[in-house]
């Protein structure tokens, strides 16, 4: 397990597509709006990282939108084809 501390939150790599993790650029984008979310993927779209939070399945904050077992779908709707993407989880 590859792990990643960002803001002082220690998250485990999950998926890093094409290598494209930047610990420098994550600690300036991941604010503490961040924090209650369980994961984090992130996906490059025009050499900007944009950033989305998920919660586990068995999270009570859990919606469609944000419930982790959906990001297959989020990829396919949001996301650019091909584009570079990353997941990290909150390790507790």
């Amino acid at each position: 397990m590859k792990k990643i501390v960002i803001n002082d939150i220690e998250y485990e790599i999950v998926e890093d597509k094409d290598n494209c993790i930047d610990k420098d650029i994550l600690a300036e984008k991941i604010t503490d709006y961040f924090d209650r979310f369980d994961y984090i993927f992130g996906d490059y779209s025009y050499e900007k990282v944009r950033l989305k939070g998920f919660f586990d399945s068995k999270n009570k904050e859990a919606k469609p939108l944000n419930d982790i077992k959906n990001l297959k779908d989020y990829k396919k709707n949001y996301c650019s084809f091909g584009a570079k993407t990353f997941l990290i989880k909150k390790i507790k």
